[in-house]
């Protein structure tokens, strides 16, 4: 039986989602998609198997210099936010925010605006969001999935509409002959599932809704310890010193003036990858850059101002910064073990031939004019499919947009185009906010220390929910052909879902009750 260039691509990312979700185990449902991905590609002989498995995949995926800047930037954000925690930085905000945050919904906006500010990267973001607002959401009783779903929330759909960030850098990449971040920025207003995502959160936050199992997880009112996946001593740096010393001299200056700096250098060192100290205009670095090395780059420089900012500060010793180092390290070993796997998943698939299926897929309804109005629409619905089964948006990116660009002769003042490409985008992030084998759910994860599977459990009901409304959104666009008109539409739509939602939710408490 031919496999190759087939729907049956998609199976074993589809065999481990699946496994996920029901055994609610991640690590054995991505190596058994994995293997299953290896006998289909190989057949049932052991040794190609195993070479294709290892060789071809997971060595090949750890041997990529893309993924390798990813991994050393992770490791050296966990050990910037061992050294912030060490430092008292995080204790000092966390005293100050309980003084200056009374309420559930103040932490909550507090979560979603410094999300917001932190648009450069969805890696740095999860991390980082989750590392300074864990004590006020714990403070206040927010769950750790709801803070996980915030987290997930503001990275990868504020980053796909941030015209300054590693994400648009991909996005661009992907489109050739023509001006990437104009285009990206034109796609912006149609990028309807990042927006909704956002005014979705505000709705939540001040209508104090939830529903769904994200309501029990908020009603439950404590942490379980299966929400606390670190143990103490991973957090420490010793297993006798369960208690790790936190200084007194920590100020909230040593929290954010860290990760301003981090900001400032990713920024640089992403400009740097992309020629500006060699002629290049901004916008043309930008798009030129090479995320991982600039992410890399950017996060090292950091790490060592950080260190030499606390030595001169006098709040932590040198010994103790290098004590926080590996620890750091450690408490990335999780999320460090599961995106390989999931790189690894990702490289069975792409060696099946999902691009070529989704290609000749896509180009079947692009050659029916009937259905033209409805393009967007239909490809929001395949980026979906494809970014959920793959757990990869930057895949669906580079798979989709150039299909999407082709159809309209790259013609950038093309409305039908740019909205092509927007729900390109708006697709890939929904099926990565869905996945449970997406890079950034599993950083979200991290970030909040929740479970993996219960953060995606409690997610999933909010992300379709978004999706469903996007995806009308785009019906309605195809035909409008207006950005801000389906935009305001999409809006209306999505205050009265949510409306809708409290309304119902409302009567089965009441009846409950």
């Amino acid at each position: 039986m031919n496999v190759l260039n087939t729907a049956w691509s998609l199976f074993p990312a589809l065999i481990a989602i699946v496994l996920a979700l029901i055994t609610k185990e991640v690590y054995s449902s991505l190596f058994i998609g994995i293997l299953v991905g290896g006998v289909l590609y190989s057949g049932f002989s052991l040794s190609a198997v195993l070479e294709h498995v290892f060789v071809d995949g997971m060595v090949g995926q750890l041997s990529d210099s893309w993924n390798v800047g990813i991994l050393v930037f992770l490791v050296v954000l966990g050990a910037m936010v061992m050294l912030m925690n060490r430092a008292g930085g995080s204790a000092a905000f966390g005293r100050w925010s309980v003084e200056h945050v009374k309420t559930k919904v103040g932490a909550q906006l507090a979560t979603i605006v410094l999300g917001v500010l932190i648009f450069i990267d969805d890696y740095f973001n999860c991390l980082t969001v989750g590392s300074v607002m864990r004590p006020l959401t714990d403070k206040h009783g927010i769950s750790r999935q709801k803070l996980a779903y915030l987290i997930d929330a503001t990275a990868a759909p504020v980053c796909i509409i941030a015209p300054i960030s590693s994400w648009a850098a991909a996005v661009t990449g992907s489109v050739d002959g023509v001006n990437g971040l104009e285009l990206f920025i034109k796609a912006i207003p149609y990028n309807f599932y990042a927006i909704l995502t956002i005014v979705m959160m505000l709705v939540l936050a001040f209508g104090k809704l939830d529903y769904g199992p994200m309501k029990l997880a908020e009603l439950s009112g404590k942490l379980s310890k299966a929400d606390d996946p670190m143990p103490q001593s991973a957090m420490t740096g010793a297993e006798d010193q369960p208690n790790p010393p936190v200084s007194p001299k920590g100020k909230v200056i040593h929290l954010v003036l860290p990760i301003i700096v981090l900001i400032i250098s990713c920024v640089i060192g992403m400009i740097y990858t992309g020629g500006y100290f060699d002629g290049a205009s901004f916008s043309e670095a930008f798009a030129d850059s090479d995320a991982s090395v600039g992410l890399m780059y950017g996060s090292v420089v950091a790490l060592v101002l950080t260190i030499i900012f606390y030595l001169c500060t006098k709040v932590l010793s040198f010994k103790e910064c290098m004590n926080a180092l590996p620890e750091g390290f450690k408490s990335m070993v999780p999320a460090i073990l599961i995106l390989t796997f999931a790189w690894t998943l990702k490289s069975m698939t792409g060696s099946l031939g999902s691009d070529v299926f989704v290609e000749n897929f896509v180009q079947g309804f692009a050659d029916n004019t009937a259905i033209m109005s409805l393009l967007p629409a239909i490809v929001f619905l395949i980026a979906c499919v494809i970014s959920f089964a793959t757990g990869t948006s930057w895949g669906t990116f580079g798979i989709l947009i150039p299909i999407a660009a082709k159809v309209f002769s790259n013609d950038i003042s093309s409305p039908m185009m740019v909205m092509a490409v927007a729900a390109c985008m708006a697709g890939a992030v929904c099926g990565d906010h869905c996945s449970p084998i997406s890079d950034t759910t599993i950083m979200a994860s991290a970030g909040a220390q929740c479970e993996h599977i219960s953060h995606v459990n409690t997610q999933l009901p909010y992300a379709l929910t978004v999706a469903a409304v996007s995806f009308v959104s785009y019906i309605i666009a195809g035909f409008i052909r207006n950005a801000a008109i389906s935009l305001i539409i999409g809006i209306v739509l999505m205050a009265g879902t949510l409306f809708i939602i409290r309304s119902a939710t409302a009567g089965k408490t009441a009846k409950q009750a």
